[in-house]
């Protein structure tokens, strides 16, 4: 499956398991197993427990996917901190 048909979700680390996956909560609660994109293991990008990410998961197979993307903390970016 090409990358344009990933639906990107995004979600937290919340358990890091063996063999490079990772469990992440999603919205609403969703659960689901994901690895680095290769642009990440290449670029040594570290996830750990806790931290924001975007994964791209297949519309046919929703309990798997790839985390293209690992962010910062949505509540590090208010709009209050940017009034001052």
């Amino acid at each position: 499956m090409a990358r344009d048909d990933l639906v990107l979700i995004e979600g937290r680390v919340v358990e890091v398991l063996a063999g490079g996956h990772f469990q992440v909560e999603g919205p609403k609660g969703m659960k689901l197993t994901a690895k680095l994109a290769g642009k990440l293991r290449r670029k040594h990008i570290r996830v750990v427990l806790g931290d924001y990410v975007t994964v791209g998961v297949s519309p046919y197979d929703p309990s798997h996917g790839l985390i293209t993307y690992r962010g910062k903390d949505p509540s590090l970016h208010t709009s209050d901190s940017l009034e001052s």
